[in-house]
Order: C-alpha cells, then sequence, then structure tokens
C-alpha cells in the first residue's frame, strides 16, 4: 500500500514536471496562460477606466434666443454628462452635425420660450439621443432631464418667492417629497466597477481553457505518450496523470490570481470589500473545476488550433449566460440552468458578491456547494476521458510492439 502511494506521489511528480515542460516549450499555450492574462485585464481596465460617460457632444438648437433660454443652455453645459458641441441656428444643422458624427444628440429650446413661461403656460424643451447606443443614450437624456428639470424648480421656486413665501417655503411647496438616494457598493455607478470584476473571471477561465486544449492537441499531433498509464499503476493509475498535470495549471494560475484579483483591483481602484481568504477559498475550487474541465475537453482535440477555435466560439455565449451583459432573471430557466456547466456562471455572482459587497463565505454557501459539486463532476469526467485514452494508447502500444 505503502508502496504504491509513494510510487503514486513519484508518478504525480513526474507528469507535474513533464506537463510543465510542455507548457515551457509551446510558445503559444505560455502566450495564453501568461501573456494574455496580463495583457487582457489591463487593456479592459484601462478602457473602462472612466467608469461613466461623460462629456457627450451635443448640439443646442435655441429657437427662442433669449436671457432664459440663455439661462438653461448654461445648465445643459453645466451637467457633467454633457459638452455642448455648439448652438445651432435650426434643427436642420443639428441634424447635419448628428449624422456627420460630430454630435451624439440634439436639445431643442422651443419659440416663445420665455414667453410662455412669463405667461405660466407649460413650455417643452425636446431632447433627442442616439437610441441605437446605450450608454450614450442613457446618459444623454439623464444630463438633459436633470438640466431641464433644475431649471424647472428654479422657475417655480421664483413664482413662489413673488406671491410672498420665502426660499424654504418655496421649496418645500415645489418639492415636498424629498427622496434621499443611497448608493451602496458603486456610488459611482461605474460600468468599470460593474463589470472588470466578472470580465477578471472571464479571462482567467477562457485562457485556462484554450492553453490546456492546445497543449493536448500538440501532444496529440506530435504523438506523445503522455497519456499512457504506468505498468506499475492498475487500479487509479490515471490519477497521478490528472494530479501532475491539475498541479502544473494550478501553480501558473496562482501567480494569475494574484495578478489579475490584487494588483488589477488596487491599481484600478476597484470595490474590494471582502476578505482574500474568502476570495482564495472561493477561487481553488473555481481553478479545479476549469483545470478539471480543461483536461476532460482537450482529450478530443487532435489539433491544438481546435481548442483555440472552439474556445473561441464559446466565449460570447459564456460572456451572455453569466449575467454580466444581461439580467439571469431574463435569461431562460432551462438556458441559464445549462449555463452552470460553466465554472463562470456560479463563480461571478458569488466572487461579485465577495469583492463588492463584503460577503462571507456563509453568504454564498449555496453557490459554494455547486462550486464543489461541479468540481467534482469534471474530475471524474476528466479522471474518465484520461482512463480511456490512456487504454486507447495503450492498444495502440501494444499492437505496435506485436508487429514487431
Amino acid at each position: 500500500m505503502f508502496k504504491k502511494i509513494h510510487k503514486g506521489i513519484e508518478m504525480t511528480g513526474q507528469f507535474f514536471r513533464n506537463e510543465f515542460r510542455d507548457i515551457r516549450k509551446d510558445s503559444g499555450a505560455i502566450l495564453i496562460l501568461v501573456g494574455a492574462l496580463m495583457i487582457y485585464p489591463i487593456v479592459y481596465a484601462i478602457a473602462y477606466k472612466s467608469e461613466v460617460v461623460r462629456e457627450l457632444k451635443t448640439t443646442i438648437v435655441d429657437l427662442d434666443r433669449t436671457t432664459t433660454s440663455h439661462q438653461l443652455i448654461k445648465m445643459l453645459e453645466g451637467a457633467e454628462q454633457i459638452e455642448i458641441n455648439r448652438v445651432a441656428a435650426s434643427l436642420d444643422e443639428a441634424r447635419n452635425d448628428f449624422f456627420e458624427g460630430n454630435s451624439g444628440g440634439i436639445v431643442v429650446i422651443p419659440q416663445n420660450f420665455e414667453k410662455d413661461i412669463l405667461n405660466g403656460k407649460q413650455s417643452n424643451v425636446s431632447v433627442f439621443a442616439d437610441g441605437s447606443y446605450f450608454l450614450i443614450y442613457r446618459q444623454l437624456l439623464g444630463g438633459s432631464v436633470k438640466a431641464v428639470g433644475t431649471f424647472s424648480a428654479g422657475v417655480e421656486i421664483k413664482k413662489l418667492m413673488m406671491e410672498g413665501k420665502t426660499y424654504n417655503q418655496a421649496s418645500q411647496l415645489r418639492d415636498p417629497l424629498v427622496a434621499d438616494l443611497h448608493f451602496w457598493f458603486n456610488p459611482a455607478s461605474g460600468y468599470g466597477s460593474f463589470v472588470m470584476p466578472g470580465i477578471i473571471i472571464i479571462i482567467l477561465q477562457q485562457t485556462l481553457l484554450i492553453g490546456i486544449g492546445m497543449v493536448g492537441g500538440t501532444g496529440k499531433e506530435k504523438k506523445r505518450d503522455s497519456f499512457l498509464v504506468p505498468v506499475a499503476l492498475k487500479k487509479g493509475g490515471v490519477l497521478p496523470i490528472l494530479f501532475g498535470k491539475s498541479l502544473s495549471y494550478l501553480a501558473i494560475y496562482a501567480v494569475n490570481c494574484v495578478f489579475t484579483m490584487i494588483w488589477i483591483h488596487s491599481w484600478f481602484n476597484y470595490p474590494n470589500q471582502g476578505s482574500y481568504l474568502t476570495v482564495l477559498i472561493l477561487t481553488l475550487p473555481f481553478l479545479l473545476s476549469v483545470i478539471f474541465m480543461g483536461i476532460t475537453v482537450s482529450v478530443l482535440f487532435k489539433r491544438r488550433e481546435s481548442s483555440i477555435t472552439f474556445m473561441v466560439f464559446l466565449s460570447p455565449i459564456v460572456v451572455f449566460l453569466s449575467g454580466l451583459s444581461w439580467p439571469a432573471s431574463s435569461i431562460s430557466p432551462i438556458v441559464y440552468n445549462l449555463a452552470h456547466l460553466f465554472p463562470s456562471t456560479i463563480m461571478i455572482p458569488a466572487y461579485m458578491r465577495v469583492r463588492t459587497m463584503g460577503v462571507g463565505l456563509h453568504e454564498i454557501r449555496h453557490e459554494y456547494w455547486q462550486m464543489l459539486i461541479l468540481m467534482g463532476f469534471y474530475f471524474c469526467t476528466a479522471a474518465l476521458a484520461l482512463y480511456f485514452s490512456a487504454l486507447h494508447n495503450s492498444k495502440k502500444a501494444l499492437k505496435a510492439s506485436s508487429d514487431l
């Protein structure tokens, strides 16, 4: 028994060294497993550094050209979402600016704007925004509505003060109910702070799957015997292979996780409310699930390029089903349940709650148990995949020796 255990540990170390050597000699695998993890998070983080869309170029059409309309333009100019491109003389000029790409929206101040306000009539300010670009549309519309609302409140308060009310009384009559807003966990409502933790998880998963597939495909192309079960091990003979391979990738991605989950978060000031111990406990089964999944799938690839094609095809699906680009509650339950075959689907909501909300392991226990079950499932599939591959290679080796 002890001899078998000792032999198993020895073989695990041997396969660990062999796999590490294969990775080191494969420049493409190094580029994916190491280089991509350095490049992609930094590129995405820099792209989302501004967090929210600000200073959108907007064309103003002032058809009234009065002191009151100029006051409204000043308020629009003061909104952080809006940068006034120019004040056009007509709507046709503003349309030309928009279609030529010189502005992202149009605000039209109508004729008789000042006259209607002084006479106590309602006046409508028109806002035209590019609805095909959601972020631009939302920010431009929000900034315009806020500026016009503030201007409207000022007009009403002045009227009430002219009737003899004090400023405080006029303000209370204008807004009898005031909303006290609190933005938890992401005070700036930044898009980068929301999306980057999830993107980091997807990058970790997809690069790891592609890298494992490339190394496995290269082994098939060069007809290496790395899947042969040693003669000294009968039962459980594939376990040293599985453990050795898994540990080599786990060692590489332990360093990658430090870079992406600690340094990137720190450099770009992403929310970091949870403890690193909770992150570590959550990340370990996630990485092992991805590694076992990658080993399972890598057995199927006969060429290294096949893994890249297959995983690149899966990447948009993984992003969509992760709940980052579309709420999970709005995805078909059947499709979303199937998406739990990807470790990232379980990991992303749990990881984001730990990092942004500061929850502990107890609050994410359901996701953690799901991850452990998935890890066990892929461990079994990886062991079976290696076993049948080893059995197939053993038969080929026996046939070749008998032919000699």
